[in-house]
This record gives structure tokens, sequence and C-alpha cells, in this order.
């Protein structure tokens, strides 16, 4: 009911789509032709959307993922997004806002890929953590750290200004796009999971800091004790 007019919709847009039925067969999908975005139901069969999202991020694909859903529950969203996807769309939804949602999460990717920062600039180290523009990659020390597109960004906008502290609006309109329509509080999930994963204790930050009421700031490399 919901894969052929999205399809048809899709691609007299100009999108050229290929179609997977269930969990495991959008496992293998990804695996083999490598997409620019994966658009991806929750409830399928076999393996659930979170499932399907989750494995993908461990196996360290880092392709923009924007989940369909028909659960209203913040939960389910937060776990959506929790497990690495970019964003998420309720059921019932308009071809306009998941065309426009798609074409952003593009553009994201295209000027990040784009942009060719001066070699001084590439690499960016605070303390133990250091990020690599470049190679997209980022370290806690020797260890690699698994992120997803959108954390990467938002680790981007963060680390290139340490020390500064950024509002949260300005953050949104970074790493989402002034363009983007959701929930405010995304931001604050991204932050969570970014803590999760680069802190030593992620309920006492050393590194992400809330700034209450304004936004949040990265530690300075004066900031962090050896």
């Amino acid at each position: 009911m919901i894969v052929e007019p999205l399809v048809y919709g899709l691609e007299r847009e100009g999108f050229r789509v290929s179609v997977a039925m269930d969990g495991d067969e959008a496992v293998r999908a990804v695996r083999d032709l490598q997409p620019d975005l994966v658009l991806l139901d929750v409830m399928l069969p076999k393996r659930s959307g979170f499932e399907v999202v989750k494995l993908l991020r461990a196996e360290g694909v880092t392709t923009p993922i924007i989940m369909l859903t028909a659960r209203g529950q913040e939960m389910d969203k937060v776990m959506g997004l929790e497990m690495g996807a970019d964003d998420y769309v309720v059921k019932p939804f308009s071809m306009r806002e998941i065309t426009a949602r798609i074409r952003a999460a593009l553009r994201r990717q295209a000027m990040l890929a784009a942009t060719a920062p001066r070699e001084e600039k590439d690499i960016v180290r605070v303390g133990d953590i250091t990020l690599d523009r470049r190679r997209m990659e980022v370290r806690k020390g020797e260890t690699p750290v698994a992120l997803s597109p959108r954390e990467f960004d938002l680790l981007v906008a963060l680390m290139s200004r340490a020390g500064e502290t950024i509002p949260r609006q300005e953050l949104l309109d970074s790493v989402w796009g002034q363009d983007w329509v959701g929930d405010p509080r995304t931001l604050d999930v991204h932050i969570h999971w970014l803590r999760e994963k680069i802190e030593d204790d992620p309920k006492k930050p050393r590194y992400i800091v809330t700034v209450r009421g304004v936004g949040y700031r990265f530690a300075a490399p004066d900031d962090i004790s050896p």
C-alpha cells in the first residue's frame, strides 16, 4: 500500500529507487548497492527497521538513513535516532515532505564531501578526541568511534569552535539545515548519543558541556587535564 506510490512519486522527482521488502533484504541491499540514502520503514518483516539501522551502523555504514514510522510515540522516534537514524517521518506523510527531507539529507552529504579545508584544519584534537574531517574519522585515543553522518556533522560543528558556546538554533541550522522541519529535541538526542560514545562518564561530561538556556560548548584543549 505504501511502496508502490512512494516509488512512483520518488521516481517522478528524479530519484533512482531500489526496493527491499523485509529487514534482511534491506541489509543485503545496502551492502550490495551502497545507496546514497536509505528510506527505512520501522515495521518490516523478519527484522525491524530499528534492528536494521543498528546493524548497519555497527558495520560502519555512514549512509544517511531516514526512518518511516506509523508510530506517534515519542520514545519510538527517540529510539530510531539513538540507533543511528538521521531523521524520521511519521505516517501519513506527503510526497512534498518526504522529498524535502531526502533532498536536505543529500545536500548535507554533498556539502560535507565537497568541503576541502586546508590540511592543518583537517584534523582537530581536544584531549584524547581526534577528528579527521577529510577521512570522516573520529578516534578516542587509539580507538575508532563509529558515528552516523549526522553525529559526525554535529561533532565537526562543536569541535571546530572548541571553547565557544554555540546556541541551540545555530547548531540546528548548521547541522540539520535551515529548511529542516522537525522536533528541536533531536539535537539533545544526538548530543546524548555523542556523549555516550566519546565521554568517559556521559553523566559527567568533560567534552560536550551544556550551557543552560543557551546551547552547548565543546571543551577547549586547555580545559582538558591530561
